[in-house]
C-alpha cells in the first residue's frame, strides 16, 4: 500500500478559542489516538490534508508530531456545512501485527463479452472495505469483467484475494453488464 510522510505540529486542547486559532492560521486541527498511545491533538496544513482526501487510493501514514513518528490511517474528516473545507480529522494507530480494516479501490480489468455484443458496463462500486494485515493490504482490487454476460453482474461476495477479507456485505454490487437498444436489435436479427 501506498505511503505518505506528513509533519504536524501539537496543538492546544480544551478551548474553543484555541481551534479558532488554528484554523485562522491555515492549519486543520486534528487527533490521533490508538492502541498503544494517547490520545494526541495536533495539526496540520490543509494542503497535506487534501493530498490525502483528494486521490481515489487509500494511504497508510507517516505522521510526524514534532519528532514523534507514527503509523496510521485516515479515520474521519468532518467538513464545514456551506463552505465544504475540512474542519477536524481523526487519525488512527496502526501496527504491523494487527488486521487494518480500510476502503481499497477496485481496478475493473478485462474486456466484456456481453460489451463486445452491445451491453453497456455500469460500475456501481469504487471502493471496498477489506481487512488484512499491513504488508498485505493491496494498492487497489483487480475485478477481471472478461466473462461477463448481458444482464448478469458481479456482487462483493464473489470476489476473494489472498490474506485479504472483505468487510463490505456480500450483496453489494460491483458492476454489472446493462442490455441496450443496440443490444436487443442484434440479439432479435439472430
Amino acid at each position: 500500500m501506498k505511503e505518505l510522510n506528513i509533519k504536524g505540529s501539537a496543538r492546544a486542547t480544551g478551548r474553543k478559542a484555541d481551534v479558532k486559532a488554528v484554523r485562522r492560521a491555515g492549519l486543520v486541527p486534528c487527533n490521533i489516538y490508538g492502541a498503544g498511545i494517547e490520545n494526541l491533538s495536533f495539526a496540520i496544513t490543509v494542503k497535506d490534508l487534501e493530498s490525502i482526501t483528494n486521490t481515489p487510493y487509500s494511504h497508510i501514514i507517516n505522521l510526524d508530531i514534532d519528532g514523534n513518528t507514527f503509523k496510521a490511517i485516515l479515520g474521519e474528516v468532518q467538513y464545514h456545512p456551506v463552505k465544504d473545507n475540512a474542519i477536524h480529522a481523526d487519525f488512527i494507530v496502526v501496527t504491523e501485527d494487527k488486521p487494518v480494516a480500510i476502503n481499497v479501490p477496485l481496478a475493473i480489468t478485462g474486456n466484456s463479452e456481453g460489451v463486445k455484443l452491445g451491453g453497456k458496463l455500469v460500475v456501481s462500486c469504487r471502493k471496498l472495505r477489506v481487512s488484512a494485515l499491513l504488508k498485505n493490504l493491496p494498492d487497489e482490487l483487480p475485478v477481471d469483467i472478461t466473462t461477463l454476460k448481458i444482464g448478469k453482474r458481479i456482487n462483493a461476495g464473489d470476489l476473494e484475494y489472498d490474506n485479504v477479507t472483505i468487510l463490505s456485505p456480500k450483496t453489494t454490487i460491483i458492476c454489472t453488464i446493462k442490455s441496450t437498444r443496440n443490444a436487443a436489435v442484434e440479439a432479435s436479427a439472430e
